[in-house]
Formats: C-alpha cells, structure tokens, sequence
C-alpha cells in the first residue's frame, strides 16, 4: 500500500550495526527508505553497511557517541553537507546496567540515563530544528521497553531512563505536532538479541518469560519492522505522543 512506502525519505536509525536497530533500518530500507547506519564499532557498522548494500539498499553510516552534544550536531551537519536530510529519526541506541540500587553507583546511574534517555533528547532536538526549518515535517520513532511502564529489580535506572522515554516522546508531540513531526515510540517486550543471551542461557529467566508473555515466546528483532514502518510512514500521520508495545501481550495481561 502507498501509505506504507518510505521511497525517497531517509531514516537514520541509532544503534543499528546489529540487533534490533539493524533490524528495523533493514526493515525501513526494504519499505524504500535511504538509510543510515549508525554505530561505535566500526567493524560491525562496515559488516551491516555491506550487508544491506548487497540486498539493493542505499545505506550510508555515520559514526558519533550518542550523549556528545557536539559530535551529534557535527555528524548532522557533515550528513546535511554531503547532501542527506533525515526524515526519519529513529532512537534506539541504548544499554543495560543490572545492580541492585543500594549497590548502583551515581556514575552508573548517570551513564544509563544519559545512553537510554537523554540521548533521545540531544538527537532528536537537532534533527526535530532541521526538519521545522525545512518546513516539510517528519518522523521520530523511540524505543522504549516494558520498562516504559513496568518495573524489575536490579535495572532501576534503565526503568527511569525507558519511563522517560514514553514521557519525552508526549513532549515532543505536543511542541512539534504543528510543525508536521510525529513523535511515537515502540516498547519492546523481551527480544532475542545478543544482549539478552545471558537471559536465555538461564532456564529460570528463560521459562519466567515464556510463562509469562501470552504468545510464550521471546520477541525476535524482525517482530519490530512492520510496526517501526508503519511509524515511520504516512499512514500514521494523524498518530502522535504515543507508545505502541510490541511484547507478545506481557502488558496486557497479570
């Protein structure tokens, strides 16, 4: 349908050498769009920029620490001089910390909280100015987790960084609606990625999450293509300040 088709936008997808940001920018790129890859380890970015080239995509990538104000609006510049203006931002660039609070220093805290949450802000600020100066609008896509509304212990600052995420993505909506820019996030449920390995390895994490997930399995990172392109797409232009959960039903039920 060509409410669905990203030909001619451009989607820059953080975090995206692997996993579940390869994934959706693989996903984006299939439904048209032009992407660009971003990463710190350049080894796997060169890995997945040959990976999407070789099916036909046009893929740049782009390199910068997510919580460096100046590299992003650097890397932004460098994009916009070579020619590419993103018309699709999506934030996914994240990590974990598991320790219990009485044990969680302030530093660790405050890197979980900078990677998961204030990232978004810095990245999705300079990309938002962009596309209100083009006066053409856009799309913002973050992720967030079951943690945007659900809490675990041991993993309280990626909960407050994930339940932040859910809160900036109104903010946004509500400040650039009028500009033509959707701001959504997704929140997955438990997914089968290299991060979660240990998880998998261990028989009771293991069996407490198919147990518990109404579909009794783990997500896989393509289960989050169709809803990222329909957020990205024209067909969610009237679709603002929300979080869609991709979970296999965990949140809806006890």
């Amino acid at each position: 349908m060509s409410i669905f088709d990203l030909t001619g936008r451009t989607a820059l997808v953080t975090g995206s050498s692997g996993g579940l940001g390869l994934a959706m920018a693989q996903g984006l790129a299939e439904a048209g769009a032009s992407v660009v890859l971003h990463g710190r380890n350049q080894d796997k970015l060169a890995a997945a920029r040959e990976t999407l080239s070789r099916q036909g995509h046009t893929v740049q990538t782009v390199a910068f620490d997510v919580t460096d104000e100046v590299g992003i609006e650097e890397a932004l510049d460098r994009l916009q001089a070579e020619g590419t203006r993103i018309d699709i931002l999506v934030n996914n660039a994240g990590i974990q910390l598991r320790r219990p609070m009485l044990e969680l220093e302030r530093e660790q805290w405050q890197t979980v909280i900078d990677t998961n949450l204030t990232s978004a802000f810095l990245l999705g600020r300079q990309v938002a100015r962009r596309m209100v100066e083009r006066g053409e609008g856009g799309k913002i896509v973050n992720i967030g987790s079951l943690m945007s509304t659900l809490a675990r212990p041991t993993v309280a600052a990626y909960t407050a960084a994930k339940g932040g995420v859910r809160l900036l993505t109104q903010s946004m909506a509500a400040e650039w609606a009028e500009h033509g820019i959707q701001a959504n996030a997704i929140g997955p449920g438990y997914m089968a990625t290299e991060m979660t390995q240990a998880l998998r390895d261990d028989p009771d994490f293991d069996g407490w999450v198919k147990k518990r997930t109404p579909s009794r399995r783990w997500g896989t990172p393509e289960d989050l293509v169709g809803t990222v392109v329909y957020l990205a797409s024209p067909a969610s232009n009237y679709v603002n300040g929300q979080i869609i959960y991709v979970d296999g039903g965990m949140t809806a039920v006890l």
